[in-house]
């Protein structure tokens, strides 16, 4: 499942990765997704009844108002509740695609996660920049490192603060973690490291593969492992995307949990491709 009018590559991969083991697999776009109460609860694709053993909800969509994605999510869990199993489960997958809710949940859980706030008054981000030194101001929702913004000057934090609350978003601010010019991303499926890769940054501080970052595999630490297993599963979630610092200061730290991870860098970094382990999870979750 992907809010997309052009199926993405990691959804094809996972397209044929189900076809090949000889099931019949389809592309769902959740605005189209609908639920019906008559004499009993039905679900319509496009207009026609569609009925499913399992699901991989990947995209949910990004520009959603609370009512659509209340809608969507509603819908989702409403099949769950009929017998359709989905990785990630739909609660899961709202945890996630709330930062700063995720993250607050690892750190109840014990999981070393770097100073966070989100507030919704400038003069409080200003406070935190003369607090912590230096920040990292992102998108609530968002991925591949866009809308990122670093700023050590609490005036410019707060023109950038206005900025944001100007369209009636909060502002979610991190300390900058100091780190080698890299990080970890670690891929987790069900109870198993498939691997992890060092993303280093190419003349940016961003280490995402989108913002030009190079990949190079190694072998995880017990540490890491533990770590990356951990945070999936107090999200509850069955795979996940783990971005990992080492930061100089002391320890690791986990950045961000991402449920619907890209696997591009990863992929060409280890050969592993991780719709292959997504696809065989999900078989043996509906088989039980």
């Amino acid at each position: 499942m992907h809010e997309s009018q052009k199926v993405t590559e990691p959804s094809k991969e996972l397209l044929v990765e189900i076809r090949d083991r000889g099931h019949t697999a389809y592309y769902i776009r959740p605005s189209k997704l609908n639920g019906i109460i008559d004499e009993e609860i039905e679900f319509t694709y496009a207009g026609k009844k569609i009925s499913l053993d399992g699901g991989i909800i990947r995209n949910l969509g990004f520009l959603l108002t609370t009512e659509q994605l209340a809608k969507r999510i509603d819908i989702l869990i409403e099949m769950e509740k009929s017998g359709v199993v989905f990785i990630n489960n739909p609660q899961s997958v709202l945890l996630a695609r709330d930062k700063f809710e995720s993250l607050m949940k690892l750190n109840r859980a014990g999981v070393p996660v770097p100073p966070t706030a989100m507030v919704e008054d400038p003069f409080e981000v200003m406070r935190l920049v003369e607090k912590w030194g230096e920040v990292v101001i992102k998108p609530v929702i968002g991925s591949l490192g866009l809308g990122s913004v670093r700023a050590s000057d609490p005036d410019i934090a707060f023109r950038i603060a206005k900025a944001i609350l100007s369209v009636n978003q909060p502002v979610y601010v991190q300390k900058y973690v100091k780190k080698p010019d890299r990080d970890i991303r670690a891929f987790v499926v069900g109870d198993r490291l498939l691997g992890s890769i060092y993303r280093i940054s190419q003349g940016s501080w961003k280490t995402n593969v989108a913002q030009g970052a190079v990949v190079q595999v190694f072998k995880p630490s017990s540490e890491i492992e533990e770590l990356s297993l951990k945070a999936t599963k107090v999200l509850g979630l069955d795979y996940a995307g783990i971005d990992i610092v080492e930061d100089l200061e002391g320890g690791l730290k986990i950045l961000e949990v991402n449920a619907a991870p890209l696997w591009k860098g990863f992929s060409s970094a280890t050969h592993i491709n991780p719709a292959k382990y997504i696809v065989e999870y999900l078989i043996q979750k509906i088989k039980k």
